[in-house]
């Protein structure tokens, strides 16, 4: 599994960033842009929920990491060690949940893409959290079709 590490898909010269601070800055908000200097070492400037996003599959990936070092049981069993939130889950969604995570993993380092991780992990995890609450055994009352009321 290799991580698309090629940072920006835009190039600027840092007197763009002085001359033109404005464009830089909303080419910034929708992806990394690596600028250049002549005096020094290339920076990337970059969204801080881009930044955010990127840390949190980092640690995700190190918590996966510490998965994988674990020669006892299932891959889902291994992972409820980790991640105690999967307990809150029946055994088959625990399976279903552990390959998901994986899946999403795989799929965002190769893309360089962090958001598909950590939705996938937010999804899993706001689920056992509702199931732990007890919302996933309430009856649900459907209403009749008659019932609804159109929106204004």
């Amino acid at each position: 599994m290799t991580m698309a590490a090629d940072l920006p898909v835009a190039t600027r010269r840092s007197s763009d960033l002085s001359k033109h601070s404005a464009e830089v800055f909303a080419e910034a908000e929708d992806h990394p842009v690596t600028v250049t200097r002549r005096d020094g070492e290339a920076l990337v400037l970059m969204s801080q929920r881009e930044a955010e996003g990127r840390a949190r599959l980092l640690d995700f990936a190190a918590q996966l990491i510490t998965v994988t070092l674990d020669e006892n049981g299932t891959l889902a069993a291994r992972m409820t060690k980790v991640f105690p939130w999967m307990l809150a889950l029946s055994a088959p969604d625990r399976e279903s949940c552990a390959q998901d995570l994986v899946d999403a993993a795989r799929a965002s380092f190769s893309t360089n893409q962090p958001h598909l991780a950590i939705a996938e992990l937010t999804s899993w995890k706001e689920t056992a959290t509702a199931l732990a609450a007890g919302l996933g055994s309430a009856d649900l009352e459907w209403l009749d079709e008659d019932e609804t009321v159109e929106r204004p």
